[in-house]
């Protein structure tokens, strides 16, 4: 909902970062796989109790993500580059939870699972749909730059980022934030359901 209006502010910062980069010859590949790094970082950090350490991971994290995209465009972007990066944003949304469920199993575990579960609902709907429409020619016009075609919803990407962020910062809260999101992604991934099938038939 929020990243067709916050997506383009960060552009001109994250070109920046990116020119600096590609001058000293890193890939866009190399970003992208360091970030997920720092990202998987978060999990042992959330787990033994030092949520303002994740916090920071997950802003490296996100700040990579960002930069490998301007520098793919400088470089020429790839299909594998492409397939790479959605791949370890995945696997990093549905890893973060683990951290808290870790840190403390009793209460946090099922919210925890819960949000894994619809965290699969949206990304799930999401690359169906990206798949279909690339062979129907069907583009985003508010997300022309992504690889994939880009279905927005209530629960993307900035929203998710300013969730994990509230986690770290209010980690006690972490339950209550945790059914509050896995229900905005549930109704994502039921409106992209929606509007995928009526957009494909």
């Amino acid at each position: 909902m929020l990243d067709r209006h916050i997506v383009p502010l960060l552009k001109k910062p994250l070109r920046a970062v990116a020119l600096r980069l590609q001058a000293r010859g890193v890939t866009a590949d190399a970003v992208t796989v360091s970030g997920f790094v720092v990202g998987v970082a978060c999990v042992p950090a959330l787990a033994l109790g030092y949520p303002h350490l994740a916090l920071v991971l997950l802003l490296l994290n996100r700040l990579a993500d960002g930069v490998d995209g301007e520098l793919a465009r400088l470089q020429a972007p790839t299909d594998a580059g492409g397939y790479l990066d959605i791949s370890l944003d995945f696997i990093f949304y549905a890893i973060f939870p683990l951290g808290f469920a870790f840190a403390d199993p009793a209460n946090n575990a099922l919210p925890a699972a819960v949000l894994i579960a619809s965290f699969v609902g949206t990304g799930a709907s999401f690359l169906a749909f990206a798949t279909q429409a690339q062979k129907q020619a069907i583009v985003s016009p508010d997300f022309e730059y992504k690889s994939l075609y880009y279905l927005n919803g209530l629960a993307e990407g900035t929203e998710t980022i300013l969730c994990f962020a509230l986690m770290c910062l209010f980690a006690d809260y972490f339950v209550l934030i945790a059914w509050i999101f896995a229900s905005l992604c549930l109704i994502t991934a039921a409106n992209r359901v929606i509007f995928g099938y009526r957009t494909l038939r």
